[in-house]
């Protein structure tokens, strides 16, 4: 009689149990759908940044890169720099890519959606501790590179620096940019045309903007490349947090994505 009469009671209390299990459940769905956009409205909005920078420097003619095309008997390495605009151009797009895909997902509730993302991003983890890897490797090789460049690009300044207008004008405008001198030091511009004829040194290389007095006792200013590396040595940090972040963020969106895909799915059964 006493159990008969609890009956009502304990139906109620499943009925209330069991909304209270769906409305948990839909407000954790809710909760990761939001997660899914802020994820990647982040790698959208950095696919697209990347992709404008691709295309920055292939339409560039003056940039750096253009001028480093035009140096006769470079390395055969070169190439691969020079092809730095259509690898950004690429990550960007893939990048861009990824963000409609996971969007579109969330948003429409796709399970197709989510598996393709979280397979390109799975792709693109493992194609990045890829590129670590060979970056550690091959490290020593990437130094013999440089020092072949170096050697070139320094030929080609002694040669064509204060005679070629372009190669003048893209030095100048990049030691203001980096206010740096040369790809090494003053000594690069020795025997160039422009030391020949005017028996002194850009005025970038002194810190006095006095252009007449620039001669190889005040020519003080460091190289743009030894300038390139302290600024590296000096962001290491930095940059290293920023690729743990990137890592991070999607080991976060491979999880969320996963979990909508199954949620999704036990939805539809």
């Amino acid at each position: 009689m006493i159990i008969h009469n609890n009956v009502p009671f304990l139906t109620l209390l499943l009925f209330f149990s069991s909304r209270q299990n769906n409305s948990s459940r839909m407000g954790c769905f809710g909760f990761l759908k939001v997660m899914m956009f802020v994820f990647n409205g982040i790698i959208f909005l950095a696919g697209a940044a990347i992709l404008g920078v691709g295309i920055w420097v292939k339409v560039d003619s003056g940039s750096i890169l253009g001028f480093l095309k035009g140096i006769k008997d470079a390395p055969a390495e070169m190439n691969q720099i020079l092809n730095v605009g259509y690898l950004l151009i690429a990550v960007g797009a893939v990048l861009l890519s990824v963000g409609f895909l996971g969007c579109c997902g969330a948003m429409k509730e796709s399970r197709c959606m989510l598996l393709m993302f979280f397979v390109i991003v799975l792709v693109v983890f493992i194609a990045e501790v890829a590129g670590a890897v060979v970056i550690l490797v091959f490290k020593p090789l990437a130094g013999q590179l440089i020092e072949k460049l170096g050697t070139k690009v320094v030929q080609n300044i002694r040669k064509d620096y204060g005679e070629n207008s372009d190669v003048t004008a893209l030095w100048n405008a990049t030691m203001d940019t980096l206010k740096c001198c040369g790809f090494y030091n003053y000594t690069d511009f020795t025997d160039s045309p422009f030391e020949k004829y005017t028996h002194l040194y850009p005025q970038q290389c002194c810190h006095s903007a006095d252009f007449s007095s620039c001669d190889d006792t005040s020519a003080t200013i460091i190289g743009c490349f030894p300038k390139l590396m302290q600024l590296i040595d000096k962001n290491t940090i930095v940059i290293v947090a920023v690729a743990l972040g990137i890592a991070a963020l999607e080991i976060l969106a491979m999880v969320v994505s996963m979990t909508l895909y199954c949620i999704i799915g036990s939805k539809s059964d």
